[in-house]
């Protein structure tokens, strides 16, 4: 296996180091077209680095086409143009030659990074082994369709103690990842319905929602959430929500409109999705309780995941049916397979149980938090010229800037400085008109690393 020489102590991060190793690789035909890169877990462990550096590399040499991925299957080298490619035997009769290297990372602020050096691989990995040790028969049996029962009751006691939802273990469906569920949900209620969407909101919701030949209608917010006027007058039967924290405005709807949404389903029968995907990340003031916690008419399908708690690649999500939905489901789709491996659910189970999970959403909040504060504080010689929004929860922010710069400019300025941002038009289904706006997700850097980000969106935005 590939295996560079990574020095801890130099001032170049690791994942730096890593990705100019294998940029001269391919870039001295080392490292042919096709080639197929190690798995980010084996290189990682070969390493003795985290897979998250490992990552940032992959992603480095990814954005600037030195290598491309195929989805399930990984990495691989792509075509280097003859006259670009340094041959190691060129390189030895001229020893002179100097590959240049690339000064500043590509920093991609993206809304779908999670922070991966402090997943507690420790706690995981010995768990796994009690599971082994402790169940392999029950391992290989066939699952509940719902899912596994202690893990169904450690989230309950979860949801309880955090989130103020009263549940039972039998209103948990567990699912490999929240689009999984959704498309659940879709065959759970008439097929006619209309769903309407946030606007701005998750494009990818819609996208699954049509996928299943569901019909949607986008409902414009207001400053408190989702507008319910708005929402009454598109003759929607289902709404998709994100109360806790509004993607990507981060608006925290409060108890009223809370209780209007509420009072919508329950007038003609309708739903809401309440969709929790990252509640967790709170960063003043206490938690804010589940829309679901105020339902006393069974109006509410809750869905979260531990996407964004955890990690991603673990493909664990749940939802909370209604009772008389539940018993639906029963009759209609209980003949699905549950779609996580036991495993898994048995090892996260025992992670929620021994405490381990709030103990590592102590430790990230607080990090989140100070990465949060690093890159505001990096960008504070221009905090006149910049609105943050959004702040209080994470892991990210809006930024509305004040130079005469279009949001097409602000975009285009700072990838030319190597920081890729989102603009905030692009979560709107027909175009909007606002202040030129950028969205940056903190998530999967370190402080000085977003520090470093800052100021390059001050010399992007402010230098002339």
């Amino acid at each position: 296996m590939l295996t560079p020489i990574l020095k801890v102590n130099k001032k170049t991060p690791i994942y730096e180091q890593l990705y100019h190793y294998l940029r001269t690789e391919i870039e001295a035909g080392r490292l042919s077209e096709g080639f197929h890169l190690p798995s980010k877990r084996k290189f990682a462990a070969h390493l003795k680095i985290s897979q998250g550096t490992v990552e940032a590399a992959y992603s480095q040499l990814l954005a600037e086409g030195y290598i491309y991925s195929l989805e399930k299957r990984g990495y691989y080298v792509c075509r280097m143009e003859e006259g670009t490619l340094l041959h190691h035997s060129a390189k030895k009769a001229a020893p002179s030659i100097v590959i240049p290297i690339q000064d500043d990372h590509r920093f991609v602020l993206s809304t779908g990074r999670v922070d991966t050096d402090h997943f507690p691989f420790a706690a995981w990995a010995k768990l796994m082994r009690e599971v082994l040790s402790m169940e392999s028969d029950s391992l290989l049996r066939p699952l509940d369709p719902q899912g596994d029962a202690s893990l169904r009751t450690g989230i309950v006691r979860y949801l309880h103690d955090f989130r103020g939802i009263e549940a039972a273990p039998e209103q948990i469906i567990l699912g490999a990842g929240s689009e999984y569920l959704l498309s659940l949900i879709t065959q759970l209620l008439p097929r006619e319905n209309l769903y309407a969407i946030e606007d701005p909101g998750y494009r990818k919701t819609e996208h699954i929602l049509h996928a299943n030949g569901i019909r949607t209608v986008p409902v414009p917010l207001n400053q408190t959430g989702m507008d319910v006027d708005a929402l009454e007058a598109s003759g929607a039967d289902v709404a998709h929500v994100t109360p806790s924290h509004h993607f990507p405005l981060g608006i925290v709807t409060p108890v009223g409109q809370r209780q209007r949404l509420l009072s919508w389903a329950a007038r003609a029968d309708r739903y809401i999705i309440e969709d929790d995907y990252d509640s967790e990340f709170r960063f003043s003031g206490k938690p804010i309780p589940a829309l679901q916690s105020l339902d006393a008419q069974e109006r509410v399908i809750y869905l979260n995941t531990f996407a964004k708690t955890l990690a991603p690649s673990l493909r664990i999500s749940y939802m909370v049916l209604p009772a008389h939905l539940l018993k639906k489901y029963r009759e209609t789709l209980l003949f699905y397979s549950c779609t996580i491996p036991s495993f898994e659910q048995r090892t996260l189970a025992l992670f929620l149980a021994r405490g381990h999970f709030e103990r590592h959403l102590h430790r990230m909040r607080k990090i989140y938090k100070s990465r949060r504060d690093a890159f505001m504080e990096g960008l504070r010689n221009s905090w006149d010229k910049i609105n943050f929004s959004g702040a209080d929860s994470g892991p990210h922010l809006l930024l509305t800037v004040k130079n005469g710069m279009s949001e097409g400019e602000l975009i285009r300025t700072a990838a030319e400085k190597s920081v890729q941002l989102t603009p905030l038009s692009s979560y709107y289904t027909n175009g909007c008109t606002f202040s030129p706006t950028v969205v940056a997700g903190y998530s999967g850097y370190h402080s000085e690393e977003l520090r470093k980000a800052a100021r390059l969106l001050r010399a992007a935005w402010f230098d002339t």
